[in-house]
């Protein structure tokens, strides 16, 4: 079915919902039918407010309150929520052709070009997607690209993978997409079948990574610094799973899906 769910974690996002939701609901108008499928731990603001009066004016708007002790560390807790809405997809619409993960902060909260998704729909050259975004390539923890694989922040110099990224997409032209084992950058589209039997991993794990990519990795970046060794970026583990279970094609786009 070409339709979607659009699932998200929210924590003390209150400020930016508002435009959250209406960019949601831009995405979902692209497809036949569509979901948004929120996952809300405890916050010091409006957020659940704000999420309790947007399920009175949207029917296909669900969230789940975690009611359960918040884990001690960011990425378990953003792992468990996306989880929770990846089987809750399981449960409920696995025969929806594509999940979205896309966060509920300020680099989702500008406005949006859903057409420049929409371009990708009809193309068969990937399973996951994301994009560049007119801030610059942020989110360079989730990225894991030849030679940076392992997370940025287990190395002295954290911004090799963002400065190799920057390079990478100022020279790659605008309908090619770039090869990549991990990334994110604020929002990614999914193929469910490709990605419906894995899980993401907020902890910082090696046993995934084929030794020779780590080898190269070392080999560029210098040796790990493991003083951060409680946490990785929960979308590694995620992609990698899915490209050793299902031979799951990540790539990124050049394009910006969002604009200023």
């Amino acid at each position: 079915m070409n339709c979607c769910c659009i699932c998200g974690t929210v924590r003390n996002c209150g400020i930016y919902l508002n435009r959250i939701f209406n960019n949601m609901e831009l995405i979902g108008k692209l497809f036949n039918d569509y979901r948004i499928i929120l996952f809300y731990d405890e916050s010091n603001d409006d957020t659940l407010e704000k999420l309790k009066k947007y399920q009175e004016k949207n029917d296909k708007f669900i969230f789940y309150k975690n009611n359960a002790k918040l884990l001690n560390y960011r990425t378990h807790r953003i792992a468990y929520g996306r989880n929770t809405c990846l089987q809750f997809i399981r449960n409920n619409y696995s025969d929806y052709e594509y999940f979205i993960m896309m966060d509920c902060d300020e680099r989702c909260a500008k406005n949006i070009s859903p057409n420049i998704l929409k371009m990708y729909l009809d193309r068969d050259d990937w399973d996951a997607l994301s994009f560049n975004h007119p801030d610059g390539y942020y989110d360079s923890w989730a990225l894991s690209i030849i030679p940076y694989v392992v997370s940025c922040h287990h190395f002295k110099d954290t911004a090799l993978g963002y400065k190799y990224i920057t390079r990478l997409i100022k020279n790659t032209s605008a309908n090619n997409l770039i090869k990549c084992f991990s990334a994110f950058n604020g929002i990614a589209i999914y193929r469910t079948n490709k990605f419906l039997d894995c899980n993401y991993d907020g902890r910082f794990r090696l046993d995934y990574i084929p030794k020779f990519l780590l080898d190269l990795n070392i080999k560029k970046a210098g040796n790990m610094d493991l003083r951060q060794k409680n946490e990785d970026c929960e979308h590694r583990y995620f992609h990698f799973e899915a490209i050793k279970k299902n031979n799951a094609r990540i790539r990124i786009s050049p394009l910006c899906i969002f604009y200023n």
